[in-house]
């Protein structure tokens, strides 16, 4: 049973000792159980100045640790998020593929539930207003939730209005309060994000009409384990989420999900469709009895499927090493192609420096100039890679793989090659 403490929604302390992981921050269990030990890293978005070089820089256990009794994976909340969010370097508006999935989305949706200009979609961690535009577009009211103060300016450049606050219990309350309740409710990759899971999901039930209906789309731990995509995990995911966790969560809420599809984004998603327990105008589809067997028959609440994936992780770790190490005494070159959280993940964790890895590029124009964190790799605008032209290009977001490599076919050209780390090191 999971402890009553989640169904109240306290949130619960996860204060721990070098033997323990502390409290889970759902249902309160002690937490004794590795799921993966990444070392020391530092915060992957915090991305470093030419004048911050010779500073001091905090760095953090990244030490994962799974539940026996609701078996939620999660971090310790070592950084809290206004320190994490407040700035931010992630654009979603960056990525072609990621727009053409909100846009798809968005069309889809308003098809799916009637969707006109009397209701109102919400979405928390709106980012740069990348999914709300085609809703607006579609004449129907929108409404976006985004901490991040730098991003969330590039949203209402847009004409998107956007509360600059975290979205929880609390906000959710002042804003039905206002008279706010969302027909539909979208989060994407933010379930990952709350430190205090109870109160963020408490928030969704708060602010949703009566027949409304709750998207959330995050990372599915199965493909995580599968895929061996260690390099997900960062301190601001604060947890990681089977199909069977998120329906107790949820279920502990008085939200019922429904139904659930399977995504491609970020190296495979799950995105959940919730609405109110006493709402039966949304009957469950066959895929949500089907995909909690899969996990149930996959060992996904047995503790011994997530010890054995710290042990993928090592060899992925000693295999990525192996090859530049090669490179580098072959003669060869290598640059980077992306500087996202989990490339930074990655390169901390294998201790990946310029010796091995000269530079990176990235499309994102905040990030050029400045360097990774920890590793101090410097990161240039696309270009470089046609001056340097080196025989490898390592693609650190791998999950965009196809799209990196069609937007560089001249890579080809001079004979360069493409590799992707995860979920093993591979040519092409």
């Amino acid at each position: 049973m999971v402890s009553p403490k989640a169904v109240s929604g306290t949130a619960v302390s996860s204060g721990a000792d070098a033997r323990g992981g502390g409290g889970c921050r759902f249902c309160g269990t002690e937490l004794t159980t590795d799921f993966v030990d990444l070392g020391m890293s530092p915060l992957c978005e915090s991305f470093l100045s030419g004048d911050q070089l010779n500073q001091m820089e905090p760095f953090y256990p990244l030490r994962v640790w799974v539940c026996g009794e609701c078996f939620l994976v999660q971090l310790q909340e070592y950084v809290s998020p206004s320190d994490i969010f407040s700035e931010y370097a992630y654009f979603s508006s960056y990525s072609d593929a990621w727009l053409q999935h909100a846009q798809r989305y968005a069309e889809t949706m308003i098809e799916r539930l009637g969707l006109e200009a009397g209701d109102l979609v919400v979405e928390v961690a709106s980012n740069d207003g990348y999914l709300l535009q085609y809703f607006k577009e579609a004449g129907i009211p929108v409404l976006g939730v985004e901490p991040a103060l730098n991003v969330a300016r590039v949203a209402g450049d847009k004409g998107i209005d956007t509360i600059t606050e975290f979205f929880d219990r609390e906000l959710a309350r002042k804003l039905r309060d206002d008279g706010v309740e969302a027909s539909l409710l979208a989060g994407n990759n933010v379930l990952a994000q709350v430190p205090d899971v109870n109160s963020f999901v408490d928030g969704l039930r708060i602010l949703l009409a009566p027949r409304g209906v709750v998207t959330i789309e995050f990372p599915h731990l199965q493909r995580l384990v599968e895929g061996n995509q260690f390099d997900t995990i960062y301190h601001e995911h604060f947890s990681y989420f089977s199909f069977l966790t998120a329906e107790r969560i949820f279920a502990a809420h008085d939200l019922r999900i429904f139904d659930v599809e399977e995504l491609w984004t970020h190296g495979g998603s799950l995105r959940i469709y919730a609405c109110h327990a006493a709402d039966e105008s949304h009957p469950s589809t066959g895929k949500v009895a089907d995909l909690h067997e899969r996990e149930l028959a996959l060992g996904y609440e047995d503790l011994s499927t997530y010890e054995r994936f710290k042990v993928q992780v090592e060899q992925t770790k000693r295999r990525l090493l192996e090859f530049l190490i090669g490179l580098h005494d072959r003669g060869e070159t290598v640059a980077g192609y992306g500087a996202p959280g989990k490339g930074n993940t990655l390169l901390n964790y294998c201790g990946i420096r310029t010796d091995l890895l000269p530079f990176t590029v990235d499309r994102n124009p905040y990030k050029h100039g400045r360097y990774c964190p920890g590793t101090h790799i410097p990161i240039y605008p696309p270009e470089r890679l046609l001056q340097a032209r080196p025989d490898y290009v390592l693609i650190l977001p791998w999950n965009l793989r196809d799209e990196i490599a069609g937007q560089l076919e001249s890579v080809r050209d001079w004979g360069g090659r493409f590799v992707v780390p995860i979920p093993e090191v591979e040519v092409f």
